[in-house]
């Protein structure tokens, strides 16, 4: 059926206004029922995080998500746009969405009261009524609130008219969601200006007070370090938030591959199939969960789950790389391929240091050898290869190297006893690819737990006993 255009047809179809929080609080409620989550595309907080936003949104709070980078509150917030209506109707041509039936602005009640049922209705989509501001020093009351338009001053309006104000971001989020990320960015004169609006529903301008009764729902996100931290939050700003959630990262090394897998799937790549082992997956996680419990490494900041996400992308890259030089027809990423992560994760990282100066290369290659040891661990133990230990011991030694053929393993495979029983363990391995990444990280395993010496030079690495 076609939408009413005017606030008669309106009228006539039965609509009648409500807020913003109860059409929030109607779809989670449909949502519920029928068993949908509000935010399906983001893992590990189902039991955590999403209740608590429920009971804010059922509640009609306004929400502040604490949590360092990389936790997903920016995609978080933007999920909950899906609970808005597809569209509601404001009177046509209004910057801030007025209901036709409860329009808030002096202009569109003036046109209602002179138009009546003629008054023109336009249908605001959902995503229209969403808006979102990262919050730095430079933000200023103009940008948020709204500011004197000198054009319409020079028009002949006086400054005293409301009609001089060009509204910001808040006022035209009206019936929506507004969020700021970062809030402990702003400066203390916006905060007060943002404070006014939720509390006081006017707003000032140069002195010109302007009563504003903007429906909106707003949902601020923040480092917890930063929003704890006396002086960088007014406290009555503070205590107008009702509902303050904390936000984690994945609590376990699966939740965090599962976004991984979803985030970066192992799509074909120009007709060539890109494999990539389940070990290998988890030692990139795996590399995460490191930092994320270094003690040098700065935690209040956060190790991000974008550097796992990076991290895979570029060990794939790195992989294909090789495919593509010496005409392979399989990307399978191999142990040899993790020193070209440090590129998208070092850039991630604050070192801390205490005591002796290290590299930050020492300490990531710390991180990963840690990784790839627990992820050994796993499946291997050194006394159940004790029989590809006493190859080497025996005086033989094998190289290896992100460049090297994968077919050039094969022999390797084949000369080492015990060696390939140990990959199969790991996995129905057909291909050369497959078994010289199988390969590495068995011989990388023993070398770390010292059953095997390991000489690296000029990109290649030779295993010894």
């Amino acid at each position: 059926m076609a939408k009413p255009t005017t606030l008669g047809e309106l009228r006539a179809a039965g609509h009648e206004p409500t807020t913003v929080r109860a059409e929030l609080r109607r779809n989670l409620k449909a949502a519920l029922t029928a068993g949908k989550s509000i935010v399906p595309s983001i893992l590990g907080y189902d039991d955590t995080v999403v209740p608590e936003v429920q009971n804010a949104i059922l509640s009609g709070h306004h929400m502040i998500l604490l949590g360092e980078r990389g936790q997903a509150k920016s995609r978080l917030i933007r999920g909950l746009v899906g609970l808005l209506d597809e569209a509601v109707p404001a009177v046509e041509g209004c910057e801030i969405h007025c209901d036709p039936m409860a329009p808030i602005c002096r202009r569109c009640s003036a046109r209602a009261e002179a138009e009546g049922d003629a008054l023109g209705v336009s249908w605001i989509v959902r995503e229209d009524r969403y808006g979102e501001k990262l919050a730095t020093p430079d933000v200023s009351m103009a940008d948020l609130i709204g500011e004197i338009d000198p054009i319409k001053v020079a028009e002949g309006r006086y400054l005293a008219d409301e009609d001089t104000i060009h509204f910001g971001l808040v006022p035209r989020s009206h019936r929506g969601i507004f969020a700021i990320n970062e809030l402990p960015d702003l400066m203390e004169k916006i905060q007060v200006g943002l404070f006014n609006l939720m509390e006081e529903r006017d707003i000032q301008i140069r002195g010109f007070k302007v009563r504003l009764p903007v429906d909106i729902v707003i949902i601020a996100s923040a480092n917890p370090e930063d929003y704890t931290s006396r002086g960088r939050i007014i406290t009555p700003l503070k205590d107008r938030f009702d509902a303050q959630i904390r936000t984690h990262y994945p609590r376990d090394t699966q939740t965090e591959i599962a976004i991984v897998e979803q985030e970066v799937p192992a799509t074909d790549r120009d007709g060539c199939p890109v494999r990539i082992p389940d070990f290998m997956k988890s030692v990139v996680a795996g590399l995460t969960f490191e930092a994320r419990a270094a003690g040098d490494i700065n935690q209040s900041s956060g190790v991000s789950v974008r550097a796992t996400l990076n991290n895979y992308e570029t060990l794939i890259a790195n992989a294909e790389r090789r495919a593509i030089v010496l005409g392979e027809q399989e990307i399978v990423p191999r142990i040899s391929d993790l020193h070209a992560v440090s590129t998208s994760m070092l850039g991630k990282l604050e070192f801390e240091y205490t005591g002796e100066e290290r590299s930050e290369q020492e300490a990531f290659e710390r991180l990963v050898n840690r990784a790839v040891l627990a992820v050994f661990d796993e499946t291997f133990s050194p006394a159940t290869l004790q029989t590809v230990v006493g190859y080497f011991e025996g005086g033989w030694g094998v190289e290896v190297s992100d460049q090297m053929p994968a077919a050039e393993y094969l022999e390797g495979i084949g000369a080492i006893p015990g060696l390939r029983e140990a990959i199969s363990e790991l996995g129905p391995f057909e291909s050369p690819a497959l078994m010289a990444s199988a390969t590495e990280f068995i011989l990388e395993g023993l070398h770390l737990h010292q059953k095997l010496n390991r000489e690296v030079s000029g990109g290649r690495i030779t295993y010894r006993g």
